[in-house]
């Protein structure tokens, strides 16, 4: 319900730039990435997941309706640093519990069925947030403070519906170290090639503000989102599923093939109806690149490891994001919007060249301790 209005909220009633608007997307996520790192090896190291994805849900979850009641930027941006240490403290706690909970050859579709339910709430909110401004109130802080309903039963489902999994008893080395040299070379591979990519992956608040100067108004902003969303749900297990079947490796060099020729479009289009079919082509890159890259990090280390590989992960993403919202605010308001996309659609290019280049087809690097949790687990993805 939140995050498609707040950028309009930011530059329309508070009256921010840009170039802050990138500012406070890109510290909010830098700061998400640190929890991310200590979070994921703390999860490991107690093998108390669950806990740990709760208190980040009912952080995020008590934080975000005071963004209604915001007068300043510096108020969003305290209250946008809150929300993501809440999310910095469930996102590898959760990947590292998905990956325990499912089989190796089915680790593809498992993220992206997680993926899938990610989005088909995220397109939910928006269409609520839609049809409440039709009819109730046009007031962007009413709509913020009544998102406080939903994160209620987001809260209850997780309290009873979720429960850690043990490790077996012949899976107990200790926890890695977070030094660089520890880790697999394919794995570090890995992750710088992603940082590349992720430093022409600004925050998608651009996005929002590209479909509005094509002529997208306000109240039709959610409606796109949860189009996008819907994109999004729709593709994120077929993609799962292809890099189960055909490789990982395969299926992210297609998606940020996608990923670049949309920027390109977003770059030089021209109409508003070009806005909807980009938002729909970039649920395409979504649905094959985000579980298949979480599926990649699990067939690159071991049980006992995934929970500091996934924290290590979004931690260097979360490095990248700062710059990239920074750099996209930038080239935005001095060179122009046309030259800010190409930036982005150049830096897939070559994060795609380096992923032929420099990463085969995965070699699976898990211990046998991983196994299929039965259906009458209590367990969910």
């Amino acid at each position: 319900m939140i995050y498609p209005l707040l950028p309009l909220f930011l530059t329309q009633v508070l009256g921010v730039s840009v170039l802050f608007v990138g500012i406070i997307e890109g510290i909010a996520e830098s700061v998400s990435s640190f929890l991310k790192l200590f979070s994921g090896w703390l999860s490991d190291r107690f093998q108390k997941r669950k806990g740990i994805i709760l208190f980040g849900y009912s952080l995020a979850s008590v934080t975000r309706p005071f963004i209604g009641l915001a007068t300043s930027a510096f108020h969003i941006l305290f209250l946008r640093f809150f929300d993501r240490i809440g999310k910095g403290m469930r996102a590898s706690p959760r990947d590292a519990l998905l990956s325990q909970s499912c089989s190796e050859n089915e680790r593809g579709k498992a993220f992206g069925f997680q993926r899938a339910m990610d989005h088909a709430g995220a397109m939910t909110g928006p269409l609520i947030a839609s049809l409440l401004m039709a009819s109730l109130t046009k007031n962007l802080r009413v709509i913020f403070i009544l998102s406080f309903i939903p994160a209620l039963f987001c809260l209850l489902v997780l309290y009873r519906g979720v429960t850690d999994i043990k490790r077996e008893k012949n899976s107990s080395s200790p926890p890695p170290k977070l030094q660089w040299r520890h880790w697999h070379r394919e794995f570090k591979y890995f992750l710088l090639i992603v940082t590349l990519f992720t430093l022409g992956n600004s925050s998608d608040a651009f996005l929002l503000l590209r479909a509005k100067d094509l002529g997208i108004d306000i109240i039709s902003i959610p409606v796109l989102w949860f189009l996008f969303h819907l994109s999004k749900t729709i593709f994120s297990i077929p993609g799962g599923v292809l890099s189960d079947r055909i490789g990982r490796r395969k299926v992210v060099i297609l998606g940020w093939t996608v990923y670049g020729l949309v920027y390109l479009g977003f770059a030089f289009a021209s109409k508003s109806y070009h806005v909807w079919f980009l938002f729909v082509s970039y649920g395409l890159f979504f649905g094959l690149t985000e579980g298949t890259e979480k599926a990649w990090v699990a067939d690159l280390v071991e049980e006992s490891q995934r929970g500091t590989a996934y924290g290590i992960y979004h931690f260097f993403i979360g490095m990248a994001a700062l710059p990239a919202s920074l750099l996209m605010g930038l080239i935005w308001e001095t060179v122009g919007v046309r030259w800010a996309f190409s930036f982005g659609a150049i830096m897939a290019l070559i994060a795609t060249l380096l992923a032929i280049i420099l990463l085969g087809e995965q070699k699976r690097m898990v211990d046998c301790s991983v196994r299929f949790i039965p259906s009458s687990n209590k367990t969910r993805g």
